[in-house]
């Protein structure tokens, strides 16, 4: 149908959400209610008192969530899949000696744009998790805030459709289904800079402990920076997290170094032999996963463990998703429990407290960096 064709979206893909003032407020809160409902479903799967799967995802949303508004079939599809493979991951992590005893999640409605029977809506996930006291000593709580970009298309009878779901964030939710693609700026190899070995997910490896605040640097100070700032950024710094800047990971962890002491390493803003930040210039080391690094191993601030769980509060976790060599992410533990297990902090999906455990059994077959600072 030729008077289809005129319909369709000129948006490009990834494009920013520009807000339509002239959509009414009953359409905006029907899409609102929908995204809601889908990302609870999400969260819940990973709660041990959560849905058991037994129902198929139109089901368990029209049980709750009434408006015209529904998934795609071929959506539905996809969300059966995601929670199904949630599910598992709720499985592998109790084995790990994880569980979840509660789960709440709140969207907001960003902006909303509709152009004939297509609609964009952007919206951010807040989710709370509250670890059950499996060991009695866990942080109560692990949290993060995201953001989405759903397209919903309307039928002939101006009923909506849910179609798909992007995540616009380069960063890492515990209740993320597939892995994401995170990249941040890199200057490539030159110089022959150090690689730093892999590290082993086995969890029987024993660790010494920190002395978290006698020592050159203040560890407890880096963890109370992440805490401050792990969902509300400092204004002292720029933010990289919106589109296209490459993700505030690395730039958040080097801000919390700094605050337990790290000093500045002056020179050009390209070599990764130096290492400074502020609010008007930054090196790529403090702002890049590969060159930071490059410059921890290379000025000896810190050394490489050979197991994850050996890391403690201040130390660095970093992430090779895909596994082709160059590092994605990069996150700071900010709590250790009596069991050894570490919990990382991290920024672009903004999160504080996720278990390591919980990263293992999110991305079992990543390539994982820790650093004892």
């Amino acid at each position: 149908m030729v008077a289809g064709v005129a319909l369709v979206p000129s948006w490009s893909a990834g494009a920013a959400v520009t807000d339509d003032p002239t959509v009414d407020a009953e359409t905006k809160a029907t899409f609102q209610k929908l995204a809601d409902a889908v990302f609870t479903d999400r969260t819940q799967a990973l709660v041990d008192a959560g849905t058991n799967g037994r129902h198929g995802t139109h089901d368990r949303l029209s049980a709750r969530f009434h408006g015209k508004v529904r998934l795609s079939g071929a959506q539905s599809h996809a969300e059966d899949s995601a929670l199904s493979e949630l599910r598992g991951r709720k499985d592998r992590l109790a084995k790990l000696g994880e569980r979840y005893s509660s789960g709440t999640t709140s969207v907001t409605l960003d902006a909303t744009q509709v152009k004939g029977r297509h609609a964009k809506v952007a919206v951010t996930e807040t989710t709370t998790l509250t670890y059950e006291k499996v060991h009695g000593n866990e942080p109560k709580t692990t949290g993060f805030q995201t953001h989405h970009e759903l397209s919903f298309e309307a039928d002939k009878d101006g009923n909506w459709q849910l179609t798909s779901i992007e995540d616009t964030d380069d960063g890492v939710a515990v209740n993320q289904p597939t892995p994401p693609a995170v990249t941040e700026p890199s200057t490539g190899d030159e110089d022959n800079p150090p690689e730093a070995p892999r590290a082993s997910t086995a969890s029987n490896a024993p660790a010494d402990p920190k002395n978290l605040t006698g020592g050159a640097y203040d560890y407890q100070a880096m963890a109370a920076y992440a805490k401050k700032y792990w969902n509300d950024y400092n204004p002292e710094y720029p933010d990289f997290s919106g589109e296209g800047a490459g993700g505030d990971c690395t730039n958040f962890v080097s801000q919390a170094l700094k605050a337990g002491g790290w000093k500045h390493e002056p020179g050009y803003t390209y070599d990764w032999h130096k290492w400074f930040g502020n609010a008007e210039i930054q090196s790529d080391s403090f702002v890049g996963v590969n060159e930071w690094s490059w410059f921890a191993l290379s000025s000896k601030r810190v050394t490489s463990l050979p197991y994850v769980y050996q890391m403690d509060v201040g130390d660095v976790l970093q992430m090779d998703f895909n596994r082709d060599g160059a590092k994605d992410h990069t996150m700071i533990v900010t709590y250790r429990s009596p069991q050894g297990v570490p919990y990382v902090s991290y920024h672009s999906t903004n999160t504080y407290n996720r278990s390591v455990a919980s990263l293992i059994a999110s991305y079992p077959n990543a390539y994982y960096y820790a650093y004892r600072t």
